[in-house]
């Protein structure tokens, strides 16, 4: 027997009107998300915390080899688990609530939000190098989306419910309740609406309380202990620190997708479910490997500061932002975790972005200020401060709004939520232009988020895309977001009679098909009327020689595809490499583009 019924009762429904029913349930959704948030914060901390303290009793050698095959052997179980039997709790579970939201009705099963509590709980525990927000948020969709489906028999009713969660989900998770609301209309409502930010706000509220009450009301850097920037000098640190946040971020963001893209095409030499053992074993070295750079450069900073590459690693934040640590500490740990982060996620480990973020923009931002320090004593006159140590903790603030906008592009989320997290506003108008350059140096190369990214290499296309409103957007969109990526293509030594086997063995009934040689190099493109007027054993190559190709490029818009296709009255165009225009990636048809503008019209 079930433990509850899978709507409400009659009785309750007759008594409770729709928007009555949506209050409580916001509210109920905030307690259950808080309580999940600091049972997963707490269980995070105290098995990493054993597992690492454990090893330091044993001595040197044995330390080391704890700490280099816990995280492997977590990845290990994680991978068998993922491609197993929860395929969904991969990655850090944003892209997988957009998904939810824009294509299935907000459904998100409880199930996966249990499977992405115990194997991010044990991913992150053994010491793997990702973030505990995202899969809180995941999970707590997961509650809010039962909730919802418990509480409404109409569909749009119950995917009101999944915005909620992840408010919940987010200000417990960050002890930041405003920033909460803000993410939540960044990445999922495109429109604002008094009623979402009404139960949206009762849920945060109700999550960020019961978070505090358990895990206490203090920031995670003490901000507020700092006295006021000066307004004129800061101005001038946010403009370096902001492009170089926002080149940092494009190039992690840009190095996950390829290497995400690499493993999945590659995963006949490389199996799927390994990959976060490989990632896990990587981590584990580079984390045992700071430790003894550490010791050997500054015996006496933290210790969990040199350890910082394991796990979450908030603790190197205090640590930098109080100036306990040399630059060459930070340049090491900067590196490391970004390698870490950078393979863990790709490989598809459990665990998010949003920690990985703020510890790359402190650490670049504690960097930065460490070598203005280095550099010139006499700049603290123009700083009008005294301390090396608040230059280089406002370097460090402002390193972490900034790396956090240009990898998780939130620009106001970015904004509120240091602000939230330090408890310091002075830096306000420095926060604001560096987290602006960030934003958009990254949003410049490279328009697509990395959440929609992923959906789109796993051939996921949301219905809605709420970055883009309007056809006006056309010539900022890429190709990439409306193009097919499985390819069904024809080897240029196939007989004409062979190739239309095959088709017809795989049942397709496509206008025009790639043909690629054994190496899989583009080389022309065959109608199925071609096929059908070849020589029937004569090899089709034959039939593409000296063919002058129309293609494009992925970032080309969908615009100019399209102006391509209709003034060459073509019905396909391949989408090739940038660097090897013989490399293809994926096909863009007539049908695709219309599905587009069909869409935009809808919206």
């Amino acid at each position: 027997m079930p433990l509850f019924k899978k709507t409400l009762p009659d009785w309750m429904r007759a008594r409770l009107s729709a928007s009555h029913r949506f209050l409580i349930l916001c509210i109920l959704c905030g307690i259950l998300c808080g309580m999940v948030a600091v049972a997963f914060h707490l269980g995070i901390r105290f098995v990493f915390e054993g597992i690492y303290y454990r090893a330091q009793s044993f001595g040197s050698p044995y330390f080391a080899w704890v700490m280099i095959t816990a995280p492997a052997f977590a990845g290990l179980v994680v991978g068998l688990a993922i491609h197993g039997i929860a395929p969904s709790a991969a990655g850090g579970g944003i892209a997988r609530i957009r998904e939810a939201y824009f294509n299935k009705d907000g459904h998100i099963p409880f199930l996966a939000g249990v499977w992405r509590f115990l194997l991010s709980l044990l991913y992150l525990g053994f010491g793997n190098s990702l973030g505990r927000e995202g899969p809180v948020v995941h999970i707590s969709s997961a509650i809010s989306s039962t909730l919802g489906r418990w509480g409404f028999r109409d569909r749009k009713r119950a995917r009101s419910m999944l915005p909620v969660g992840v408010g919940a989900g987010l200000a417990a998770a960050f002890n930041a309740p405003l920033s909460a609301i803000t993410f939540v209309f960044e990445q999922l409502l495109d429109s604002f609406s008094i009623r979402a930010l009404g139960g949206i706000v009762l849920a945060v509220v109700a999550a960020a309380a019961l978070s505090r009450s358990l895990l206490g009301d203090q920031p995670i850097l003490p901000g507020h202990l700092v006295v006021d920037y000066p307004l004129s000098p800061w101005m001038l640190v946010a403009i370096p620190l902001g492009i170089a946040a926002g080149v940092l971020g494009h190039l992690i963001v840009s190095s996950i997708l390829l290497l995400r893209r690499l493993l999945k095409t590659n995963r006949r030499f490389l199996p799927l479910w390994s990959q976060p053992a490989i990632a896990g074993l990587l981590c584990g070295l580079l984390g045992v490997a700071a430790i003894g750079i550490a010791n050997a450069v500054q015996p006496e900073a933290p210790d969990r500061a040199k350890a910082a590459i394991f796990s979450v690693g908030y603790e190197v934040l205090p640590s930098a932002f109080n100036y306990q640590l040399l630059w060459q500490i930070l340049a090491v740990l900067l590196l490391f975790k970004v390698v870490a982060v950078v393979f863990s996620f790709a490989a598809g480990g459990s665990g998010g972005l949003f920690s990985p973020s703020l510890f790359i923009g402190g650490t670049l931002g504690g960097l930065i200020g460490a070598i203005l320090v280095w550099v010139d004593a006499d700049l603290f006159n123009l700083f009008d401060d005294p301390e090396p140590a608040h230059v280089v903790g406002g370097c460090v603030l402002l390193g972490m709004g900034a790396a956090f906008a240009s990898i998780i592009r939130c620009p106001f989320t970015s904004l509120t939520i240091i602000i939230e997290i330090t408890g310091n506003y002075s830096l306000i108008l420095p926060l604001i232009a560096a987290n602006t350059l960030s934003w958009t140096i990254a949003r410049r190369l490279r328009p697509l988020t990395i959440f929609n990214s992923i959906l789109l290499q796993d051939g996921v296309i949301l219905k809605r895309m709420p970055a883009y409103r309007g056809p006006q957007d056309h010539h900022s969109l890429p190709v990439s977001t409306i193009m097919t990526h499985e390819v069904v293509t024809l080897g240029n030594e196939t007989t004409g009679r062979e190739a239309l086997a095959r088709l017809k063995n795989l049942g397709t009934s496509f206008h025009t098909y790639p043909v690629v040689t054994a190496e899989g190099r583009l080389v022309g493109l065959l109608t199925r009327d071609d096929l059908r007027g070849s020589m029937p054993d004569a090899d089709i190559g034959s039939l593409v020689v000296g063919q002058q190709l129309v293609v494009a490029h992925p970032d080309t818009s969908i615009r100019d595809v399209g102006n391509r296709l209709v003034a060459r009255s073509l019905h396909l165009v391949p989408i090739v490499s940038a660097r090897d225009q013989g490399k293809l990636i994926g096909v863009v048809t007539l049908g695709d583009i219309a599905r587009q503008n069909f869409a935009e019209e809808v919206d």
